[in-house]
């Protein structure tokens, strides 16, 4: 059972009615453009929502898990795009609270206090997806700079971000033991935006390449010790998967069903609602059975990150089942309220049919639910 806190309450109802109020209008013309809008991003700028998770010392509040968790499912019940980009933003934020150095998070918080600063993850390349421990992109140390070169694919923000977390190879040791985690800033030389993915679902969230040519990037900007990025990785790398992911598929599932709910209270066939025939008020419960599902998992998940739990297997597990969980409930029902919908529901004018496309997004971005399954039967078989 988790309860929230009266300021957690306040955010959420808060953001909820700025969702629908001042994101709605912009998301079809988000999602037909197949890019962000900088009218949603100043909308998330303007009411402190990109610095959520920065300390009250550099303008934030300091949000813990759950408090992000609770305003990226606000965002997703109306568009998960918008809850993406914010949800990437704040997970460099909560990496740097962990993994960052006083200097680096003086300097990199202060950047970021303007409110206006968004954030980018970069791990994939083309040759390496799920395998992260096999990525090829090199970072060279050169006297006070690392020299970087590689490819990295399917980087949300991407072309948008000031800020991004990169993963590199260093050289330290063979697959994992040589990773490492640098923060790039927008503007090093050497780095530049590649291909702004067309993509099937999120189609308001930008997704590019990054070209790293001889970029320079200063050595103070490496997170921890060469060779630190795996931990850094499986850590709060993993733990984004819960408040992302896992909240954005909740929020978005939820959302699908409110909107089938209040269509089939009103669409009238044979002489009477649809909610009054019995086989959609079966579809109906069970789309809200999955949601609450999907809920208690998510919060019992964030609710152990706050606390700081040590049980680093149990951590990774719940948050691996959370995203894995979450997403495959916002794919069922959703689909389940584009079937409710009827003809309706595979037009664009209607919302559930993106809806369904961003659910099958989720499924497989920041890991495959494929992955998610290995890691939580590793987490349970490895004794």
């Amino acid at each position: 059972m988790f309860h929230f806190t009266d300021e957690q309450r306040m955010i959420q109802e808060m953001v909820g009615r700025l969702a629908k109020e001042r994101i709605t209008p912009f998301v079809e013309e988000a999602d037909r453009a197949g890019h962000s809008l900088p009218q949603v991003v100043k909308i998330l700028a303007e009411n402190d929502l990109l610095k959520l998770g920065l300390p009250e010392n550099y303008g934030g509040i300091g949000a813990d898990y759950t408090t992000i968790a609770l305003v990226v499912e606000e965002l997703a019940k109306v568009d998960a795009s918008t809850a993406m980009t914010l949800f990437v933003t704040q997970s460099l934020i909560q990496i740097l609270k962990e993994a960052g150095s006083e200097e680096q998070k003086e300097r990199f918080f202060n950047q970021m206090s303007s409110g206006d600063k968004i954030n980018a993850f970069s791990l994939t390349e083309p040759n390496h997806g799920s395998e992260s421990a096999s990525i090829q992109t090199k970072a060279v140390l050169n006297g006070d700079h690392y020299i970087i070169n590689g490819t990295k694919i399917f980087v949300t923000n991407g072309p948008i971000a000031d800020l991004i977390l990169l993963f590199v190879r260093t050289g330290e040791g063979e697959r994992q033991k040589g990773l490492s985690a640098l923060v790039v800033e927008k503007g090093t030389p050497g780095f530049s935006v590649g291909k702004h993915e067309d993509k099937m679902g999120l189609r308001g969230s930008d997704i590019s390449e990054l070209i790293f040519e001889d970029a320079l990037v200063p050595r103070e900007n490496l997170l921890g010790q060469p060779g630190d990025g795996w931990k850094i990785l499986i850590s709060g790398g993993a733990d984004m998967r819960s408040y992302g992911p896992g909240a954005m598929a909740t929020g978005l599932a939820c959302g699908a069903m409110d909107y089938a709910v209040s269509y089939a209270q009103q669409r009238v066939q044979f002489g009477r609602p649809l909610a009054n025939l019995q086989a959609v008020r079966f579809m109906i419960a069970d789309m809200c059975i999955q949601v609450e599902a999907a809920r208690a998992l998510l919060y019992r998940t964030t609710a152990l990150m706050d606390a700081g739990d040590s049980d680093m297997s149990l951590r990774s597990r719940l948050v691996s089942a959370t995203k894995c969980f979450a997403s495959d409930v916002a794919m069922r029902v959703t689909t389940d309220a584009v079937q409710i919908l009827g003809g309706y529901g595979v037009m664009k004018d209607y919302p559930v049919e993106r809806m369904m496309r961003d659910a099958k997004m989720i499924q497989i971005f920041d890991g495959s639910n494929q992955i998610q399954r290995v890691i939580v039967a590793r987490s349970l078989l490895s004794t």
